[in-house]
């Protein structure tokens, strides 16, 4: 019985996406993280209530790279630079400075239950399965 591949996460892909966005419409880009995740590098003082902000725009960032496991580039925090490097998990948003625009990412992000053949269909509900839905960050 073969069994579907659990998809990866939509994540990655919506923080690159997003932030091309905000860029190409002359935004700032900032991520918000959680600085509590294993593997967060950053500085740590700037970090208030577990979360820190960070200007993800490129020029206020220097080898900015946007990889499916991590966000790593360097950056000047009061003048003194500083290696960060971010687990995509941590992300917990992508916001656009001017204008607030953006969007949040829940913890239970759904990934496809592998399934043996024979299963039965999954009762869907009333009219069918919910849509998804994005919480916009003002």
């Amino acid at each position: 019985m073969a069994k579907e591949p659990l998809l990866t996460s939509r994540r990655p892909y919506l923080v690159r996406a997003m932030h091309e966005w905000m860029t190409d419409n002359g935004q700032t880009p900032h991520l918000v993280v959680d600085a509590a995740v294993t593997g967060v590098v950053v500085p740590r003082q700037y970090v208030r209530d577990g979360k820190i902000v960070l200007n993800v725009a490129y020029t206020a960032t220097a080898g900015l790279v946007m990889k499916n496991d991590a966000i790593t580039f360097s950056a000047r925090f009061s003048g003194v630079a500083f290696d960060c490097s971010v687990p995509v998990q941590a992300v917990l948003g992508i916001y656009a400075r001017e204008t607030g625009q953006g969007m949040i990412f829940s913890d239970d992000e759904p990934v496809a239950e592998p399934k043996t053949e024979g299963d039965p269909p999954k009762p869907t509900g009333g009219d069918g399965p919910s849509r998804p839905r994005l919480k916009v960050v003002k």
